[in-house]
Protein backbone atom coordinates (compact mmCIF):
# COMPACT_ATOMS: atom_id res chain seq x y z
CA UNK A 1 0.00 0.00 0.00
CA UNK A 2 1.45 3.31 -1.05
CA UNK A 3 -0.35 5.58 1.38
CA UNK A 4 -1.91 5.55 4.82
CA UNK A 5 -5.32 7.04 5.32
CA UNK A 6 -7.03 7.87 8.58
CA UNK A 7 -10.24 5.87 8.68
CA UNK A 8 -12.91 6.59 11.30
CA UNK A 9 -15.01 3.62 12.43
CA UNK A 10 -18.26 4.18 14.32
CA UNK A 11 -21.25 1.92 15.03
CA UNK A 12 -24.46 2.22 16.98
CA UNK A 13 -25.01 -0.48 19.61
CA UNK A 14 -27.24 -2.67 17.43
CA UNK A 15 -24.70 -2.44 14.58
CA UNK A 16 -21.46 -3.15 16.49
CA UNK A 17 -21.61 -6.86 15.67
CA UNK A 18 -21.99 -6.04 11.96
CA UNK A 19 -19.02 -3.67 12.08
CA UNK A 20 -16.92 -6.28 13.92
CA UNK A 21 -17.71 -8.80 11.15
CA UNK A 22 -16.79 -6.23 8.51
CA UNK A 23 -13.51 -5.43 10.31
CA UNK A 24 -12.73 -9.16 10.57
CA UNK A 25 -13.32 -9.53 6.83
CA UNK A 26 -11.22 -6.47 5.92
CA UNK A 27 -8.59 -6.58 8.66
CA UNK A 28 -5.60 -6.87 6.31
CA UNK A 29 -6.60 -3.72 4.42
CA UNK A 30 -7.36 -1.87 7.66
CA UNK A 31 -3.95 -2.68 9.16
CA UNK A 32 -2.37 -0.48 6.51
CA UNK A 33 -4.22 2.60 7.75
CA UNK A 34 -4.64 4.66 10.91
CA UNK A 35 -7.96 3.97 12.63
CA UNK A 36 -10.00 6.31 14.81
CA UNK A 37 -12.98 4.92 16.71
CA UNK A 38 -15.54 6.17 19.18
CA UNK A 39 -16.02 4.50 22.56
CA UNK A 40 -17.07 0.90 22.71
CA UNK A 41 -16.72 0.59 18.95
CA UNK A 42 -12.98 1.16 19.39
CA UNK A 43 -12.69 -1.62 21.95
CA UNK A 44 -14.58 -4.03 19.69
CA UNK A 45 -12.48 -3.07 16.65
CA UNK A 46 -9.24 -3.49 18.64
CA UNK A 47 -10.36 -6.91 19.97
CA UNK A 48 -11.32 -8.03 16.46
CA UNK A 49 -7.99 -6.90 15.01
CA UNK A 50 -6.01 -8.53 17.85
CA UNK A 51 -7.86 -11.79 17.28
CA UNK A 52 -7.22 -11.68 13.52
CA UNK A 53 -3.63 -10.63 13.99
CA UNK A 54 -2.86 -13.46 16.39
CA UNK A 55 -4.42 -16.03 14.04
CA UNK A 56 -2.90 -14.88 10.78
CA UNK A 57 0.02 -12.52 11.24
CA UNK A 58 1.49 -12.22 14.71
CA UNK A 59 3.93 -9.52 13.63
CA UNK A 60 1.28 -7.19 12.19
CA UNK A 61 0.62 -4.03 14.17
CA UNK A 62 -2.27 -1.65 13.99
CA UNK A 63 -2.61 2.04 14.70
CA UNK A 64 -5.87 2.83 16.52
CA UNK A 65 -6.99 5.93 18.40
CA UNK A 66 -9.98 5.62 20.68
CA UNK A 67 -12.19 8.61 21.37
CA UNK A 68 -14.95 8.98 23.95
CA UNK A 69 -18.23 7.16 23.51
CA UNK A 70 -20.44 8.86 20.90
CA UNK A 71 -23.11 10.05 23.36
CA UNK A 72 -20.39 11.27 25.76
CA UNK A 73 -18.72 13.54 23.21
CA UNK A 74 -16.98 11.11 20.86
CA UNK A 75 -19.14 12.20 17.92
CA UNK A 76 -18.07 15.81 18.51
CA UNK A 77 -14.42 14.80 18.87
CA UNK A 78 -14.64 12.99 15.55
CA UNK A 79 -16.44 15.94 13.96
CA UNK A 80 -13.62 18.24 15.10
CA UNK A 81 -11.06 15.89 13.56
CA UNK A 82 -12.98 15.99 10.28
CA UNK A 83 -13.14 19.80 10.38
CA UNK A 84 -9.37 19.88 11.01
CA UNK A 85 -8.70 17.68 7.97
CA UNK A 86 -7.52 14.73 10.08
CA UNK A 87 -10.01 12.11 8.79
CA UNK A 88 -9.88 10.72 5.25
CA UNK A 89 -12.86 8.36 5.42
CA UNK A 90 -15.82 7.68 7.73
CA UNK A 91 -17.35 4.22 8.12
CA UNK A 92 -20.46 4.65 10.27
CA UNK A 93 -22.74 1.65 10.71
CA UNK A 94 -25.77 3.46 12.05
CA UNK A 95 -28.97 1.82 13.19
CA UNK A 96 -31.90 3.02 11.06
CA UNK A 97 -34.42 1.14 13.22
CA UNK A 98 -33.73 2.65 16.64
CA UNK A 99 -33.99 6.21 17.84
CA UNK A 100 -30.73 7.32 19.40
CA UNK A 101 -30.61 9.64 22.41
CA UNK A 102 -27.84 11.52 20.65
CA UNK A 103 -29.46 11.77 17.20
CA UNK A 104 -28.55 15.46 16.98
CA UNK A 105 -24.87 14.54 17.48
CA UNK A 106 -25.10 11.88 14.76
CA UNK A 107 -26.74 14.33 12.39
CA UNK A 108 -24.03 16.91 13.14
CA UNK A 109 -21.29 14.33 12.49
CA UNK A 110 -22.78 13.30 9.15
CA UNK A 111 -23.31 16.97 8.27
CA UNK A 112 -19.68 17.90 8.92
CA UNK A 113 -18.48 14.84 6.98
CA UNK A 114 -20.62 16.00 4.06
CA UNK A 115 -19.49 19.62 4.45
CA UNK A 116 -15.82 18.60 4.24
CA UNK A 117 -16.47 16.07 1.45
CA UNK A 118 -15.23 13.08 3.47
CA UNK A 119 -16.15 9.76 1.81
CA UNK A 120 -18.75 8.23 4.12
CA UNK A 121 -20.22 4.73 4.28
CA UNK A 122 -23.34 4.18 6.35
CA UNK A 123 -23.75 0.44 5.88
CA UNK A 124 -21.81 -2.68 4.94
CA UNK A 125 -22.34 -2.37 1.19
CA UNK A 126 -21.13 1.21 0.98
CA UNK A 127 -18.20 0.33 3.29
CA UNK A 128 -17.29 -2.52 0.92
CA UNK A 129 -17.30 -0.14 -2.02
CA UNK A 130 -15.11 2.40 -0.22
CA UNK A 131 -12.50 -0.04 1.05
CA UNK A 132 -12.23 -1.78 -2.32
CA UNK A 133 -11.79 1.46 -4.26
CA UNK A 134 -8.45 1.88 -6.06
CA UNK A 135 -8.31 5.31 -4.42
CA UNK A 136 -7.76 3.54 -1.07
CA UNK A 137 -4.40 2.20 -2.07
CA UNK A 138 -2.50 3.60 -4.96
CA UNK A 139 -3.87 6.82 -6.31
CA UNK A 140 -3.43 10.21 -4.77
CA UNK A 141 -6.79 11.78 -4.13
CA UNK A 142 -7.61 15.16 -2.71
CA UNK A 143 -11.30 15.83 -2.18
CA UNK A 144 -12.62 18.99 -3.78
CA UNK A 145 -13.88 21.28 -1.04
CA UNK A 146 -16.67 23.70 -1.73
CA UNK A 147 -15.74 27.32 -1.21
CA UNK A 148 -18.01 28.72 1.51
CA UNK A 149 -16.42 32.19 1.50
CA UNK A 150 -19.59 33.88 0.27
CA UNK A 151 -21.58 32.20 3.01
CA UNK A 152 -19.11 33.26 5.71
CA UNK A 153 -18.82 36.85 4.43
CA UNK A 154 -22.54 37.45 3.84
CA UNK A 155 -24.17 40.36 5.59
CA UNK A 156 -27.11 39.59 7.78
CA UNK A 157 -30.07 41.93 7.72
Amino acid sequence: MDKRLTVALVAHDNMKHDLAEWVAWNWEKLLSHRLVCTGTTGRIVAETLMERRSKDAANSRFDITMLKSGPLGGDQQLGAMIANGEIDMLIFFWDPMSAQPHDVDVKALLRVATLYNVPTAINRSSADFLISSPLMAHEEYTPVLKDYTSYIERTLK
